[in-house]
C-alpha cells in the first residue's frame, strides 16, 4: 500500500519545520507526502521540494488546495468574479507546483463554497460557475488528476459539493477524463454515507483518485485513528479498494492532539496492515460470494470470521 499522513499533525511537535517532519516520515516508513497549497510550500521552490522529499525517500503524491482569508464567502463559486478568479488562479498555480515537484493529484476541497441561510445563494449560478471552473483547471493540467473532495458541512452550515451523489453529478457535467474524486472517510460518515458504497461506484468508473482514511462517530469531522469506531465499515472500504485495484495513496487524515503524532501514525499503519492481511486471508472471491448471497446472517458470519481472524 502507498501511505501518507497529515503534515499538520507533526509540525507542532517538530519545531514547525517541514524538514524535520519529513525525517520523521522516513523513520515511520511512509512513502508519500501530500502538501497543502500554498501553506506547506512557502519558501520552497518546486524543484527544491522535490529534492527534499527524495532525500528522505519520499515522493509527492499531490497538493491539496487550502483557501484562506478572502475566500471565506466562497472560492471557485464566489459571487464576486474577482475573488472567484483568484481562487481559479490559485488552483492553476497549485497544478504547476504539483507537476514540477513530481506529484500527480491536485485535490480541491471547497470548504467555503456553500451557504448558511435560505435565499443566500443562486444555486444554479454557482453550479454552472463551479462546472466551468473545474473544466478550466482540468484543461489547464490535462496531465494531472484533478480530484474533488466533498464534505457535507463545516465550516459552512451547508457545503455546495456535499455528497457522493452531488459529486457524481458534477463529474458528469464537467465531463473531463482527468477529473475524479477523493473520498474522506469521516466526511462520508458525517453525510450518513457508507464509505464502501462510494468506493465501489467511483472505483468501478476509475474515478477514485484519493482516499483520506480516519474514523469517527458521524456527527463531526473527528479524525480518529483508523478502524477504531467503525472497523467493519473500514474493512468493507478496503475490500472495494482491492477489488478495483486502487493504486492511489491512502492518506491518514487523523488529528492527534493528546496523542503522540508518531505513535498515532504507527498505530494507523499497524491497523490498516492488519486489515489488509485479514482481507487477503479471507480472499476476495470468498468475500464476494458472501456479498452475492444478499443475506444479513451470512454477512454477520463474515464479520465474525474477521473478528476471529479465520
Amino acid at each position: 500500500m502507498k501511505l501518507a499522513t497529515r503534515i499538520n499533525s507533526f509540525l507542532p511537535v517538530n519545531n514547525n519545520d517541514i524538514k524535520e517532519v519529513f525525517k520523521r516520515f522516513k523513520e515511520l516508513g511512509l512513502g508519500y507526502v501530500d502538501l497543502n497549497y500554498p501553506e506547506h510550500v512557502k519558501g520552497y521552490e518546486a524543484k527544491e521540494m522535490k529534492t527534499l522529499l527524495a532525500d528522505n525517500n519520499l515522493a509527492l503524491n499531490g497538493v491539496a488546495l487550502r483557501f484562506r482569508e478572502q475566500f471565506i464567502n466562497g472560492e471557485l463559486g464566489n459571487a464576486d468574479p474577482q475573488v472567484a478568479q483568484e481562487a481559479l488562479q490559485l488552483c492553476k498555480d497549485a497544478a504547476d507546483y504539483c507537476r514540477q515537484a513530481g506529484g500527480k493529484v491536485v485535490t480541491i476541497w471547497l470548504g467555503f463554497d456553500g451557504f448558511d441561510y435560505s435565499f443566500q445563494i443562486n444555486y444554479q449560478k454557482v453550479w454552472q460557475q463551479l462546472t466551468a471552473a473545474y473544466q478550466t483547471i482540468a484543461d489547464y493540467a490535462p496531465d494531472l488528476q484533478i480530484s474533488i473532495e466533498y464534505k457535507p458541512f463545516q465550516p459552512r452550515a451547508y457545503a455546495f459539493i456535499d455528497s457522493m451523489g452531488v459529486t457524481g453529478m458534477m463529474l458528469n457535467d464537467v465531463n473531463r477524463e482527468n477529473v475524479g474524486v477523493t473520498l474522506d472517510y469521516c466526511h462520508m460518515l458525517m453525510k450518513h454515507e457508507n464509505p464502501a458504497f462510494a468506493a465501489d461506484i467511483f472505483g468501478n468508473r476509475k474515478k477514485l483518485y484519493g482516499i483520506h482514511l480516519n474514523d469517527g462517530y458521524g456527527l463531526n469531522d473527528d479524525g480518529l485513528m483508523v478502524g477504531t469506531s467503525t472497523p467493519f465499515k473500514t474493512l468493507e472500504l478496503l475490500y472495494y479498494l482491492k477489488k478495483h485495484n486502487f493504486d492511489g495513496v491512502i492518506y491518514f487524515d487523523t488529528f492527534p492532539v493528546i496523542e503522540d503524532a508518531s505513535k498515532e501514525c504507527e498505530q494507523n499503519i499497524k491497523m490498516i496492515e492488519h486489515f489488509e492481511r485479514l482481507i487477503d486471508k479471507m480472499g476476495l472471491e470468498y468475500i464476494q460470494s458472501v456479498i452475492d448471497k444478499n443475506d444479513a446472517v451470512a454477512a454477520s458470519q463474515l464479520m465474525l470470521e474477521f473478528f476471529k481472524g479465520n
